[in-house]
């Protein structure tokens, strides 16, 4: 049998020893750890009292971004040509909204919205938090907004919301000078950030993208305001604590005529073509319409693919800025070449040559026609620019040479903006021997020279650089940069009364005065021009017959299409597109000039400078000398007075 094993008695003094001993180290262990939190409660409560106080408040107190409101536009008369109007977009804010699609659904079949902006909804929706509204509608009409008030209680989460937007009272008859706005996008953001402005844009939906819009932006916009507001952790806005207004953009007024502009487009019509009208006084532009315009209001809330589709696929290019672009300045160029002759003495008021109804350069076999086929026999340099004599201008151009027509024209700002305050602006071409070798690595031949005599060959010009050109000569030699801004102003406590006025200074440009050997070749040239208008026979005697005015000016048909030695030109058997062009150059009145107009109508049906251009500038001038010289009953007859002019005999398009 085997034996038990003996159980050894337990010692209890040795295990509470134990677990004394256990227990004091644990609590050494508890008391530090203590230690140490009551430490860092300490270093939190007192030492970064401070720094975290700080960082609550930044978690706690938002500041939030105020849009300031846009300057208004005002025209020289204190028309109003660009305002804030109010409007009213449809937001849902998604949380607060239970069957988000089915009430998107529901609200496009009430409020006729269309595929695209509940597209474009869904689009937004992805990128912003689910308590932030987001827009359904950027623009309901009145009748909108009462449709859905009715209606509101069955949609919860949707609110009609009321922002002021851009608005231009005049559509079309100023976008092409006042440019527009637009919202903002990613390109305009790199742009904003590049130049430090992205803060002053914090709340700001649009930005001027042409014309003056852009221009003056900087001046427009304003400064931005700011609301201190406490949050919630979810970032919900719960009470506004603080408030900084911000400071109003400044409120331009431009030289423009918005009556002239009305009698601008009036004229042009049913044609492609352009106006400027410029005070040669100071440069201020007067009037600025290119024909066929669009209304600027469309990109202001969006246009759509199919509307922006429209516009690019017209024919007649409405998006180009004719005045700023160039064309051939045929005859119109034909005083500022014969001021070139005088000038250098290659020709005087007297000397004369036989036109028999072409010209010839000796050796060459080409003949260059003159638009008078029998020719005008003996002419001088007045007669030559009356009867816009051709054949006087090849010989003439031809004994200048290309490099003294290029250096006397550069003088007058062609080939050069002229610096006018839109950015939309083309330099044109002066052709010369270096342009050529620059722009084609070719040589320059006499036979050019002679066309661009009477303002043909690569020679293109900008309406505006014409009437520019034609201000220097009338002011014989002295520069006036053209220019639309004429003053600013600034709202005083967010009123538009007791504005400070601030007249905006012009300083000459690059161009210096020109002056000449003998200051009697500006009197033998403007005469000319008089005469061109005043005389009978001469070529704009019959679109200005019977004015109480006294104008001059010069015409000008440009040749868009070749014709051969022996083709005569028929406008109704040529494709639209090479027909000529009209032009007109005029200022009034003769002895002290107070307007100048540019005209330039594209691809005319019959006649040229004389029977097309010449009576638009006609009707421009009677509206601007009508309060003086035409009755108040007759302005009203201002489109037809002139009418049985244009009917006239064609002057052969000069």
């Amino acid at each position: 049998m085997a034996r038990r094993k003996r159980v050894s008695i337990r010692n209890h003094s040795a295990e509470a020893n134990l677990f004394a001993r256990r227990a004091f180290i644990a609590l050494i262990g508890v008391f530090l750890m203590l230690l140490i939190l009551f430490s860092n409660v300490y270093d939190l409560e007192v030492n970064s009292y401070e720094k975290y106080k700080t960082r609550s408040n930044s978690n706690r107190i938002k500041l939030l971004p105020v849009a300031p409101n846009r300057g208004l536009i005002y025209d020289r008369n204190g028309v109003l040509l660009a305002e804030n109007k109010p409007i009213y977009s449809l937001e849902i804010i998604p949380e607060q909204t239970q069957e988000l699609e089915k009430t998107v659904d529901e609200l496009a079949l009430l409020l006729d919205i269309s595929p695209e902006q509940k597209a474009k909804f869904f689009k937004q929706l992805r990128s912003n938090r689910r308590f932030k509204p987001v827009e359904l509608h950027a623009r309901l009409s009145d009748q909108q907004v009462a449709l859905f008030s009715v209606n509101q209680h069955k949609y919860p989460g949707a609110t009609i919301e009321a922002r002021l937007k851009r608005y231009y009272p005049f559509a079309d008859l100023t976008t092409h000078s006042l440019g527009y706005v637009a919202r903002i996008n990613s390109r305009d953001a790199i742009k904003l950030e590049e130049a430090e402005k992205s803060e002053n844009y914090a709340a700001t939906r649009n930005i001027g993208k042409l014309g003056l819009e852009r221009y003056y932006e900087d001046i427009l916009h304003g400064t931005i305001g700011h609301q201190e507001v406490e949050v919630n952790n979810k970032g919900r806005i719960i009470r506004t604590l603080s408030s900084t207004a911000p400071i109003p953009g400044k409120d331009l007024t431009l030289t423009l005529d918005i009556e002239l502009q009305m009698i601008a487009k009036r004229a042009l019509s049913g044609k492609r073509g352009a106006i400027v009208a410029i005070d040669p006084r100071d440069g201020g532009v007067l009037a600025m319409y290119s024909n066929p315009s669009y209304d600027g209001n469309l990109f202001v809330h969006g246009i759509s693919s199919k509307n922006y589709k429209k516009l690019l696929g017209s024919k007649d290019l409405p998006l180009i800025n004719r005045t700023v672009q160039g064309y051939p300045p045929a005859s119109t160029i034909k005083p500022f070449i014969a001021l070139t002759g005088l000038e250098h003495e290659v020709v005087t008021p007297e000397s004369r040559i036989w036109d028999p109804g072409h010209y010839q350069i000796e050796g060459v076999e080409k003949k260059y026609r003159d638009w008078k086929r029998w020719g005008h026999g003996w002419v001088n340099l007045t007669t030559a620019i009356e009867q816009s004599c051709n054949v006087y201008f090849y010989d003439l151009a031809y004994k200048l040479g290309i490099t003294k027509i290029s250096d006397m024209m550069a003088k007058f700002g062609f080939g050069e903006y002229t610096g006018i305050d839109i950015h939309e602006e083309a330099d044109g071409i002066l052709p010369s021997v270096e342009w050529k070798r620059a722009r084609y690595n070719q040589n320059w031949y006499a036979g050019e020279t002679v066309s661009v005599g009477i303002g043909q060959s690569f020679w293109t010009v900008t309406p505006l650089q014409l009437a520019q050109a034609t201000s220097i000569l009338v002011n014989k030699g002295e520069i006036k940069p053209p220019h639309l801004l004429k003053s600013t102003s600034q709202s005083k406590a967010g009123f538009a009364t007791n504005q400070e006025v601030v007249q905006v200074p012009y300083q000459v440009g690059d161009l210096p005065p020109i002056t000449l050997k003998h200051d009697r070749n500006w009197l033998h040239v403007l005469d000319a021009m008089h005469n061109t208008v005043q005389k009978l026979g001469a070529t704009a005697h019959t679109a200005f017959k019977g004015t109480t005015y006294d104008a001059a000016g010069k015409t000008g048909s440009a040749q868009v299409a070749s014709l051969g030695a022996d083709e005569e030109y028929e406008a109704e058997k040529i494709q639209e597109n090479k027909r000529d062009n009209a032009m007109f150059i005029a200022f009034a009145p003769y002895e002290k000039p107070e307007i100048v107009v540019a005209v330039a109508i594209e691809n005319v049906a019959k006649g040229g400078g004389a029977t097309n251009a010449a009576p638009v500038a006609r009707q421009i001038m009677d509206q601007y000398f009508g309060n003086r010289f035409i009755k108040s009953e007759d302005i009203a007859l201002h489109p037809h007075h002139n009418k049985h002019h244009t009917q006239s005999t064609s002057q052969g398009g000069q």
